[in-house]
């Protein structure tokens, strides 16, 4: 069994948490400022000696001094010792470097068939009826063999049954031609934010993430920060992850450490203005993904920002500091006072507001699982580099990667949008030619109506010579108004018009 992980201290109190237990879910809280960052890193640190493989995502672009030694500065060195805490051991963790843009990272894709149209809705900010119409033609590509891969196939997709709506009415239900429209609006605005860098193949296999180099579990960054300026995308990959892990890992109930911790930073994204099907999906995963092996814990700023029936499932906690400058602010502190359990000699609801940066009141689960009695205690520093690294860091890491070349360079094979292409050109191809039969008729209708040829003598000849140029020229331009006439509305203009001509010259 794991060693028990020391997370905090202060004076004879020290706080574990159990690998056992990990799986059982955590919060991590607190203000701008306050630590939790830190924090952060010193589990995901902890969690990698275990033995643990971590998810985390680097909203700020400081988490990959997690990679390299750290070193102990003169001012830290004198915090800790103001704190009667142990300066930390330096250490470094094998670190996989991921970015959905492909940017500083491994690139990160999915296909649209495995994101779904339920977290794809989500990420569009469909309504009701619009989601329908994306749910059917997920339907109707299902049924007619077209796979949805990336960005192009969904948005052909769309535009054969919009065009075909008639078609698929009866059995599929009404389609609406401006639920279609506000789809493809949705769809030019994610790849407008880069989302068609994300979908498409070779898909992330999941178990990429579950690696372990020497004994220590591999830490997984996802550069954010430009990810942060498209948080719906930020927000629907996260739990496309989540629910990847959910659906591919075999059930082993309780371990002695987790196969995977997976962190949501900046968790409050997840549940802003998320129907309530999606939180429904959110807290069943996190219910039922701990007998998978798999941990989860949201970093957010307020408890509020987790829903109530997400919020009973994260057993191990730390709170740092929080500010009651609001009424809200007011709120939220007692709320998270008051999901917190209780500890006769300490006030919870005043320490909250009275925190200093690194210290915070933890309650971390018991050995029967029980929540502990809350504690105001430090949080320990990483032994790794806190900051970013440099560019020629990143460079190293990502070339002595686990995954180095696997995923890129990207697939175009086959699918929904090719397939569609080819259908659409071979209509064309078989189409049958109408100008050819209306050039014939056009010069039936010119033998029918010009007078029969009657011998002349030379003279009288040489004198209708102008007009034998004219019809000539009269002629070319008739057969080609023919030509560019294309229905049989045309053809029943051009034989009245020259009959009348026609008619006309005979009179004359």
């Amino acid at each position: 069994m794991a060693d028990p992980i020391l997370l905090a201290r202060h004076g004879d109190i020290e706080c574990h948490l159990l690998p056992s237990l990990a799986n059982r879910h955590g919060l991590i809280t607190g203000a701008t400022g306050t630590g939790k960052t830190i924090t952060l890193q010193k589990l995901a640190e902890s969690l990698s000696a275990a033995g643990v493989p971590v998810f985390m995502a680097d909203v700020k672009g400081d988490l990959t001094g997690i990679s390299q030694i750290g070193q102990l500065s003169p001012k830290v060195a004198g915090i800790l010792a103001d704190r009667g805490l142990p300066a930390p051991e330096p250490q470094a963790c094998p670190t996989t470097l991921w970015d959905v843009f492909g940017e500083q990272g491994h690139p990160v894709r999915a296909t649209i068939s495995d994101m779904g149209p339920l977290l794809l809705s989500r990420m569009l900010g469909l309504n009701e009826t619009q989601q329908g119409v994306l749910q059917l033609v997920f339907r109707v590509a299902d049924d007619q063999g077209m796979l949805l891969l990336d960005l192009k196939d969904l948005r052909a997709m769309l535009q054969h049954v919009g065009d075909h709506a008639k078609d698929f009415t009866t059995e599929y239900g009404n389609i609406s031609p401006a639920s279609v429209g506000a789809i493809q609006r949705g769809l030019l605005q994610i790849e407008e934010q880069g989302g068609e860098k994300f979908f498409g193949e070779p898909m992330l296999d999941i178990h990429d993430f579950i690696q372990t180099v020497d004994g220590r579990g591999v830490v997984n960054i996802l550069a954010a920060d430009k990810l942060m300026n498209a948080p719906r995308l930020y927000a629907t990959f996260l739990l496309w992850m989540l629910s990847e892990l959910f659906e591919t890992l075999p059930e082993v109930g309780d371990l002695d450490k987790p196969k995977l911790v997976f962190f949501f930073d900046e968790a409050h994204l997840l549940f802003k203005d998320a129907p309530a099907a999606l939180v429904e999906r959110i807290e069943l995963v996190v219910r039922l993904v701990r007998s998978k092996g798999v941990g989860v814990y949201f970093v957010t700023q307020n408890p509020m920002d987790v829903p109530d029936t997400v919020l009973g499932q994260l057993g191990n906690r730390v709170q740092h500091a929080l500010r009651a400058f609001s009424p809200r602010d007011q709120k939220a502190v007692k709320a998270a006072a008051e999901t917190m359990r209780a500890n006769p000699s300490l006030d919870i609801t005043a320490a909250i507001t009275e925190l200093g940066v690194g210290e915070a009141l933890i309650s971390l689960l018991d050995e029967k699982a029980r929540p502990g009695i809350t504690q105001q205690v430090f949080v320990l520093p990483p032994g790794s580099q806190i900051g970013p690294i440099t560019p020629e860091q990143r460079r190293q890491l990502l070339q002595r990667s686990l995954v180095a070349g696997v995923y890129e360079k990207a697939l175009d094979r086959e699918s929904a949008y090719e397939k569609l292409k080819a259908q659409t050109q071979q209509r064309l191809d078989t189409a049958e030619p109408r100008s050819g039969s209306m050039l014939d008729e056009a010069e039936q209708v010119m033998r029918e109506r010009s007078p029969a040829p009657r011998a002349q003598a030379p003279r009288e000849t040489a004198r209708r010579a102008p007009a034998s140029r004219s019809d000539s020229v009269f002629e070319a331009l008739a057969k080609s108004a023919a030509r560019t006439i294309g229905s049989t509305v045309g053809r029943e203009i051009i034989r009245g018009v020259l009959g009348s001509i026609l008619g006309g010259s005979r009179r004359r």
